[in-house]
């Protein structure tokens, strides 16, 4: 393990709680958020939403400590750190986050803290979102695709491996065994909704989360909003989905865990669809909820797209 960081970081807390930083560090005399406490002395790895932490700790294993920033349920494109986030953010050995534009309080979140960070996307080839105000920015909702979570992993390998070069066979061989998995969900998710008939080949959702799996899979994509930072639908486009669920005979529409379903369902009164169901993105679930993990969030959507469209709807 590097440089005792649990030591730098008391001295950085410290140094925060007696200085002028105005960055909301409170309870400084009780350090109630320390990552040490435990006794758990391994490497830790933040990072910013769940389904990263998920596949950092299959990269991990039992060597480092992995937990996230955001709980489950939590919408990460608003989120607002709290004063023991940040707490428990200066005590890391490093930060991972998405990328993309996605974690838009991550830039301020990270100014005064003396902790490396990596994007975990760094090496995907962006689909970039084609409207409303975000057009022309990359979509950040790359881990869609668990081709691109292969490139997460990489970067995951490299990194873990920098903060605790003694392990770095490990992280490698864990990263090795990961990919094969998710190779074998990507290859399960092309084949499961290639059933789909040409003219139910449209994915029709809250969000615009879905370019990299639409690719994926050959799916005619259209959504309400691009980014859940506007999640407030406008009329114009509620209609706008209307008129594609019209024009193109969709059957089924969704909606993503972290949102109201609300918009949505203005479309399906409006049309013959109906509500396919929820479809998660942002975050897991509990342990004993529908995805738990990573590679079972993949699989849980793609089930709820094929019956949806096909018409099998439990």
């Amino acid at each position: 393990m590097p440089l005792d960081r649990a030591t730098a970081a008391r001295r950085l807390l410290a140094l925060a709680c007696t200085s002028t930083l105005t960055i909301g560090l409170t309870g400084c005399a009780s350090f109630t958020d320390d990552l040490g406490a435990d006794g758990d002395d391994r490497p830790v790895v933040l990072t910013t939403f769940t389904v990263l932490a998920d596949i950092a700790q299959n990269v991990a294993g039992d060597s480092l400590r992995v937990e996230s920033i955001t709980k489950v349920g939590a919408e990460i494109h608003g989120y607002e750190p709290t004063p023991g986030d940040i707490r428990k953010a200066s005590q890391a050995d490093l930060i991972l986050d998405n990328g993309m534009n996605l974690e838009a309080w991550f830039e301020q979140f990270v100014a005064d803290l003396d902790v490396p960070h990596v994007v975990v996307s760094e090496g995907v080839e962006p689909i970039d979102i084609r409207e409303d105000a975000y057009a022309g920015l990359p979509n950040p909702h790359a881990w869609m695709s668990p081709q691109n979570v292969q490139v997460y992993v990489d970067n995951m390998v490299e990194a873990f491996s920098t903060i605790d070069p003694d392990n770095a066979a490990l992280y490698e061989a864990n990263g090795d065994s990961y990919t094969t998995e998710l190779q074998a969900v990507q290859d399960d998710l092309v084949e499961e909704l290639s059933v789909l008939p040409t003219n139910q080949r449209a994915l029709v959702t809250c969000e615009g989360a879905f370019s990299y799996l639409a690719r994926d899979v050959g799916l005619q994509e259209k959504y309400i909003w691009a980014v859940n930072a506007e999640q407030q639908a406008t009329p114009q486009q509620i209609t706008a989905a209307i008129a594609f669920v019209e024009d193109n005979d969709v059957p089924a529409v969704f909606c993503e865990s972290t949102v109201s379903d609300a918009p949505m369902q203005q479309v399906v009164e409006a049309t013959d669809a109906v509500f396919g169901g929820t479809l998660y993105v942002d975050s897991l679930s509990e342990a004993d909820g529908p995805v738990p993990t990573y590679l079972e969030l993949i699989r849980h959507d793609a089930t709820v797209i094929t019956d949806a469209l096909t018409g099998h709807l439990s």
